[in-house]
């Protein structure tokens, strides 16, 4: 069984940016969770990506994204990432 590990990524965008960004973000595939955060810090949305990621989902949440874009004109992505953990040791055998 593999162990993951998250990863915490920011990045600033514009607003004119940000649907475009979030829609490269999911299809990354290794992004477990969007959050969309104003200049201020305040929490504007909070997308589960694996859920976000199938398709007929996938429309509505970039459309809430776009329309979010309007209400500020700088935003941070956080982004939430699985990259595996490094395996353990292998046991030592005594002799």
């Amino acid at each position: 069984m593999e162990a993951f590990d998250n990863i915490i990524e920011e990045i600033k965008v514009l607003s004119h940016e940000l649907a475009d960004q979030v829609k490269k973000l999911i299809h990354e595939g290794n992004v477990r969770r969007i959050i969309i955060k104003d200049d201020k810090g305040n929490t504007f949305i909070e997308i589960p990506v694996t859920v976000a990621a199938v398709g007929a989902v996938l429309a509505p949440v970039v459309a809430a994204v776009g329309a979010i874009a309007a209400m500020a004109a700088r935003f941070t992505i956080v982004v939430v990432k699985t990259a595996p953990s490094a395996p353990p040791p292998p046991p030592s055998n005594p002799q």
